[in-house]
């Protein structure tokens, strides 16, 4: 069955940002009458102790809000040989290089996305054997300079080079490239609705999803959460989670209510509600929705 999804990462508790997006992709999904799906993205190997508990809280706190989903709750830290044997017949190659070498390399400004210079794409056999003394190698696609291009509801038609980026990282964890995209053909995922700071990647994966043939999915990318000073919202603002919130008075139904508002929607007290209420209607041509929200911890919903 055709589906959107969403796919947190078990870091941390849910904050007010993740849990828009969760509602926004839950709206999209069923007012166009597909299935939703939840998958638990669980590869950070250094966390991956503390995943369980913080999984269980994030969809413990979706259930709270009303959102529902169908079938198993997928984890990528189940699927590892799934992302090896899909990645078995692409054209690959070793890297050395780390990150702040890449920045060097690069002559993007600061902050901007550095795609990979190609410093190891060209390397003899005995020039990789000498580094693989000092340094465990990444694995990166050989992309051969190609282009991809995406379809956004509200960004349109966005075309962007695809370099050659990390499949395996240098533990052999898949990378969240791989990992997605996979998961994403696999799963029959038609319609991906996530944060605007993801926008720059998706003709990366559009582009391995054409490669590993699974049809790409059209894209939502919706404005992110910030806080009073413009940053991406996280935990160490505040108040910015269910738990903390109910702490000062807020429960699941304000929370709701305040992300609603957020995003110019009907302020109403679960997902259930809102959906009937815009269900059949352009509710997606509300400015607020792809606009970043600026969010307040010292004024929690009420």
């Amino acid at each position: 069955m055709p589906a959107g999804r969403f796919a947190p990462s078990p870091t941390s508790d849910l904050h007010l940002g993740n849990l828009r997006t969760a509602l926004l992709a839950w709206l999209f999904a069923r007012d166009a009458g597909l299935g939703f799906l939840l998958r638990v993205e669980d590869l950070d190997q250094q966390r991956v102790s503390a995943a369980p508990h913080v999984a269980r809280r994030q969809l413990a706190d979706l259930s709270a809000l009303g959102i529902d989903w169908d079938g198993e709750v997928v984890r990528q830290s189940e699927r590892l040989e799934i992302y090896r044997d899909a990645a078995a017949g692409l054209d690959t190659y070793e890297c050395f290089c780390t990150r702040r070498e890449i920045a060097e390399a690069s002559r993007a400004p600061h902050g901007s996305y550095r795609p990979y210079p190609g410093t190891c794409a060209h390397l003899t056999e005995a020039q990789r054997a000498e580094r693989r003394a000092t340094r465990v190698p990444a694995i990166r696609v050989r992309s051969g300079g190609a282009s991809a291009t995406i379809t956004d509801l509200h960004a349109g038609t966005l075309t962007g080079a695809v370099d050659d980026f990390v499949l395996f990282r240098a533990d052999g964890t898949p990378a969240y490239n791989l990992a997605v995209v996979v998961d994403d053909g696999l799963q029959g995922v038609t319609q991906v609705c996530r944060g605007a700071d993801l926008l720059d990647s998706s003709p990366r994966q559009a582009w391995l999803a054409d490669r590993l043939g699974f049809t790409v999915p059209r894209y939502v990318h919706v404005g992110l959460a910030v806080n009073t000073a413009g940053k991406r919202l996280a935990k160490r603002d505040g108040a910015v989670s269910l738990a903390a919130l109910a702490e000062l008075g807020a429960d699941a139904g304000d929370v709701v209510a305040e992300l609603c508002a957020s995003a110019g929607l009907p302020r109403v007290r679960s997902a259930g509600e809102v959906l009937d209420r815009v269900r059949g209607t352009p509710w997606w041509q509300s400015e607020a929705i792809w606009r970043p929200w600026v969010v307040d911890p010292a004024r929690p919903p009420r």
